[in-house]
């Protein structure tokens, strides 16, 4: 048995059997119909795979990774979000390649806002803060892929006064005249993160891009607005 086998048969089922179906019907709806869904809340989910994960070993970096990727091929939505529960448990174990090698890997299969901000959270952002991962952030600000653009404006969330300003506004920049409408809510949330530590940077980015999409100079003058 693997660390892969142990948590897939312990959760599948489980998972499976707490599903609601008036539930999976609003949720699939809500998503845009981006997968099907078992129908089981937010709370319920993570506590089941914080019970399983107590009950085994430790993974290493590679057992998380293939296990990641193993609910990420299963249908329902809830076992991409049980992913994402199970590196937010165990992402002190992984390595600096972890990103490149299977995260990007997430971002790019099954993709929409909810996994690629799930992966921000707990994968994206305390992995680039230990270990830099400054040239991938890179690639994937360059990339055509529009999620990994979107992962890479908002690599750095939460780091209040540790926020590297001249970068992210740099990756703000070079999509500035995009119209897809996850980057520019991905630019309007750095932007508006930057405004609570730095309010006149943003003052002056929305200044030089008076063309700068709608939805992004709405949530950045919501953060100056804070001020």
């Amino acid at each position: 048995m693997s660390f892969e086998s142990d948590f897939l048969s312990a959760l599948e089922p489980i998972l499976i059997c707490q599903g609601d179906r008036k539930r999976a019907i609003g949720a699939q709806a809500y998503m845009k119909d981006i997968a099907p869904f078992i129908g089981v809340a937010t709370p319920e989910r993570r506590a089941l795979v914080r019970k399983i994960a107590r009950e085994l070993p430790v993974p290493t970096s590679a057992e998380l990774s293939t296990t990641a990727r193993a609910l990420w091929k299963l249908d329902e939505r809830e076992f991409q979000y049980a992913a994402n529960d199970l590196i937010d448990i165990h992402v002190g174990v992984a390595d600096k390649n972890f990103l490149e090698a299977h995260v990007e890997y997430l971002i790019t299969h099954k993709s929409w806002w909810d996994t690629v901000d799930g992966l921000g959270s707990v994968a994206i952002s305390p992995l680039t803060d230990k270990y830099g991962c400054e040239k991938l952030m890179e690639n994937w600000n360059n990339s055509e892929n529009m999620w990994l653009n979107r992962a890479a404006i908002q690599h750095q969330r939460g780091r209040k006064y540790e926020t590297d300003v001249k970068l992210v506004l740099r990756y703000c920049d070079d999509h500035s005249d995009s119209t897809e409408f996850f980057v520019v809510k991905a630019i309007g949330w750095a932007l508006r993160d930057i405004a609570r530590i730095n309010p006149s940077a943003v003052q002056k980015f929305l200044k030089e891009h008076p063309d700068l999409g709608r939805v992004a100079v709405r949530e950045a003058e919501r953060g100056l607005s804070r001020l």
